[in-house]
């Protein structure tokens, strides 16, 4: 769909935003846009990354938790 809009389409956007909004509010909406994008990326990329840690910080976990049960076992056989 945003394909097919080309340069004259954009232009076209722009010029009814401006006479729509005026020049005084467009630059506070170009703000407000860029970060809710800003903020939609760094949710996305959170939750792709999120999962990854939470792989990685379960593998550690069970390794201190097998030493500290080395650790008790050798406290009562001694």
């Amino acid at each position: 769909m945003l394909q097919n809009i080309g340069i004259p389409g954009l232009i076209l956007i722009l010029v009814i935003a401006l006479i729509i909004f005026g020049p005084s509010k467009l630059p506070e909406i170009g703000r407000a846009f860029g970060s809710t994008l800003k903020e939609f990326k760094k949710s996305a990329s959170d939750l792709v990354n999120g999962d990854e840690e939470k792989k990685e910080t379960k593998q550690p976990e069970k390794k201190t938790h097998s030493k500290s049960v080395e650790t008790e076992q050798s406290k009562t056989v001694s």
